[in-house]
């Protein structure tokens, strides 16, 4: 989706990604949607943020967020910044007079990795963070405090150098995962919270079958799927479906960053 820049403004009459300036309270990605709504009326809920590219010009940086459609998007030309604002076939960009910012980074953006999704086994990860803890005195609580320092994984995303192995990053910086915390008995309660970036799925049984559950409805979506859990059985279930394990070490040390 592209616009087609007013005849007034900074290389007017070129074409480019809807954008400006963050607020001082703004990440990249809420300044992106709203930047999005302003200027080409795209609905924040209708686009669902995978990655990010960055643009570091030393003293101030240019991030480009990529997004996937998951409703209805009917861009149109809103709040005066736009001649035209449409879908452009992308074997066509290349005969469009493009903004020379865009077109710089525009190799980088032609060919994205796939979505992440990153399915977490709470009871196992919580098990290996807080084991001295016991843990097991207050698993609602447990899980909940995962499922907060997810919510900011699910945020600011993994940068490609830190994806597992047998991931693809692309050529992007960042990726933001979709998030499932798979979580089983009294924990199951946290699923009732008020909604976050992070899914929360509370096992009717096994939290095991729900995992393996998950990466089976995902298998062939042409996604990453990336199992977080350190047990065995379970690892080798879940390859059976297509999805990457790694063990919990690598999702705390990220956490704890």
């Amino acid at each position: 989706m592209l616009q087609q820049r007013a005849l007034w403004s900074h290389q007017g009459g070129t074409w480019g990604l809807p954008g400006g300036a963050r607020d001082s309270d703004e990440t990249a990605v809420s300044a992106a949607l709203r930047e999005a709504g302003e200027e080409a009326g795209v609905e924040p809920s209708a686009v669902r943020p995978a990655a990010l590219v960055d643009d570091d010009h030393g003293g101030w940086s240019y991030t480009t967020v990529i997004a996937e459609s998951v409703g209805p998007v009917d861009p149109r030309p809103t709040g005066g910044e736009s001649l035209t604002v449409g879908w452009v076939r992308v074997a066509d960009l290349d005969d469009l007079p493009l903004h020379p910012g865009f077109a710089e980074t525009w190799p980088r953006l032609r060919v994205v990795p796939p979505a992440l999704i990153l399915v977490v086994d709470a009871a196992n990860v919580v098990g290996a963070r807080d084991a001295a803890e016991r843990w097991w005195r207050d698993r609602v609580g447990a899980a909940r405090r995962l499922r907060d320092a997810l919510v900011g994984l699910a945020m600011s995303g993994i940068s490609s150098p830190d994806l597992p192995r047998g991931v693809d990053g692309g050529s992007v910086d960042t990726v933001l995962p979709q998030i499932v915390l798979v979580v089983e008995g009294a924990a199951g309660r946290i699923a009732a919270d008020p909604p976050s970036p992070v899914t929360v799925l509370a096992a009717p049984g096994s939290g095991d079958d729900a995992i393996v559950d998950v990466v089976e409805a995902a298998e062939g979506s042409g996604d990453s799927i990336v199992v977080v859990t350190a047990d065995r059985a379970l690892r080798q279930r879940v390859s059976r479906h297509g999805a990457v394990t790694v063990g919990p070490g690598w999702l705390l040390n990220l956490l704890d960053r």
